[in-house]
């Protein structure tokens, strides 16, 4: 039998995919996976939307859901394919050492802090309504209080039960919006692309980043992918992918044809939870339209929770109004969890994808001339789970609390972490475009239709950047 010689950037190993019945086991997490993304894009800013345009930008929603779809798809092919997250394919760009990494790193520093700060404003604004006390109070304690959670490790039970909640609040949106369901001819207009007479850019762009996940959003999915064993357990980050392997030729192709069938699971899985989305975003478009537009109730400021009880209220009254509030409250508490959870591990990743050679250089010179001290920081400057509540205290914890001191309004902090999202969505998008097609053996790369609508998603969202820039700039 001939033997081959292979690059490894593809995982040894992969078990026997599920067949028939069995799959439905795997489909069922992308209905988790879409309940958890439901947070400030389709609470607050899809409400917002439907207020101000009614349904004149609803044919911007499938088109978003489809491209997030391409994206997240293509992110979790790689890691099906390598056994890795897709931060190691970054860290492996050809060039300058890092630099790939860098346009991950900064960006989404920024977007973190935003965001969680203004999930976290959201929430306290929430809970003014239903308790006594101050959002500067009520925003510091939920800030602070997730952040325990996550460094402790105890916020897994936690999330469950948010889960649980933020599908409660998915469902109570979907049947809300039935009730108050349209003419089929205003939605079937709003499904024809134009752009209203009193377009705002900076209106618009928050919710088409928040839409879905986002950018961070879309490179989580990897590491939702690899938690679950899609293609089977992650693979050792220690070894060299660039170390050209011998492959038995038969053994090979039947590996390639395990990976691609677990690819099928998770794309339908992925588009399961995007559509899934989608559904939710459109619910709340018709209960902003149907329900705020009449009364010219946009969603804003400290009082943002206020208006948008009216979303259930005004069809099951007092029912409605708490439901809104317990599970705008717990589901954006799941938000805040998953999100320092999330970015934590993100950053952590990204130092020790940057960092960690130098300071295990580092770290040796000192084991037998430095002192305790010493070696107490640069064993912990190498240590993921260190580095990532290190992350989740100052990063996404510490700088997220000060931004809300200066600003106070959650609507605008979400609406600079929005916009923020949507510009960065093209650097994530293209740098996972070139790693599949610079690290993956030629057999196992995603196909034509894959690099057309991945083409296609960084031109969309460029065009919103540089139209954003444009606007920003006067020009």
């Amino acid at each position: 039998m001939p033997r081959l010689r292979e690059r490894k950037e593809i995982r040894s190993y992969s078990p026997k995919p599920p067949k028939g019945g069995e799959r439905f086991k795997w489909y069922g997490p992308g209905l988790i996976w879409m309940t958890a993304s439901v947070g400030s894009g389709a609470v607050l800013f899809t409400p917002r939307i439907g207020s101000r345009y009614g349904y004149e930008l609803l044919w911007l929603v499938p088109i978003v859901v489809f491209l997030m779809w391409v994206m997240i798809r293509e992110v979790g092919w790689y890691t099906i394919a390598t056994g890795k997250t897709i931060m190691d394919g970054y860290g492996k760009v050809p060039g300058p050492k890092g630099w790939a990494i860098w346009l991950i790193f900064l960006p989404q520093v920024v977007a973190g802090v935003l965001t969680i700060s203004g999930i976290a404003a959201l929430t306290g604004s929430t809970l003014m309504i239903a308790f006594p006390g101050s959002l500067e109070i009520y925003t510091t304690i939920v800030t602070i209080l997730s952040a325990v959670l996550v460094v402790s490790g105890q916020y897994k039970v936690v999330e469950r039960a948010t889960t649980i909640m933020a599908g409660l609040l998915v469902a109570a949106a979907v049947i809300t919006a039935a009730r108050v369901f349209p003419a089929v001819n205003q939605l079937a207009a709003g499904l024809m692309p134009s752009i209203p007479e009193d377009f705002d850019l900076e209106f618009v762009l928050p919710w088409v980043g928040f839409m879905l996940a986002g950018s961070a959003g879309i490179m989580w999915f990897s590491y939702w992918v690899s938690a679950r064993e899609y293609g089977g357990p992650m693979e050792d980050n220690d070894e060299d992918n660039n170390e050209a392997e011998d492959l038995d030729e038969e053994y090979r192709e039947w590996r390639n044809f395990r990976l691609k069938q677990w690819i099928q699971i998770m794309s339908t899985t992925a588009a399961i939870g995007a559509i899934g989305g989608g559904i939710v975003v459109i619910a709340f478009l018709i209960l902003g339209t149907q329900l705020l537009r009449p009364e010219a109730i946009i969603p804003e400021g400290i009082q943002v929770a206020q208006d948008l009880t009216q979303l259930l209220s005004q069809v099951w009254g007092d029912f409605g109004f708490w439901l809104m509030i317990v599970g705008v409250v717990i589901a954006l508490a799941g938000t805040l969890l998953t999100n320092q959870d999330g970015w934590g591990r993100l950053f952590a990743d990204c130092t020790l994808i940057l960092f960690e050679p130098q300071m295990r250089n580092l770290q040796a010179e000192h084991d037998n001339n430095g002192n305790n001290l010493q070696q107490w920081i640069f064993s912990n400057l190498t240590d993921r789970k260190w580095l990532t509540n290190a992350y989740a205290i100052w990063a996404v914890t510490i700088l997220p609390l000060i931004v809300f001191f200066i600003v106070r309004d959650p609507v605008e902090i979400l609406s600079w972490g929005g916009i923020v999202t949507v510009i960065h969505n093209p650097v994530v998008i293209f740098l996972t475009l070139f790693v599949n097609r610079q690290q993956l053996p030629k057999a196992m790369q995603p196909g034509l239709f894959s690099f057309i609508f991945m083409i296609v998603s960084g031109i969309f969202f460029t065009g919103f950047a540089i139209l954003y820039f444009f606007d920003l700039f006067g020009i």
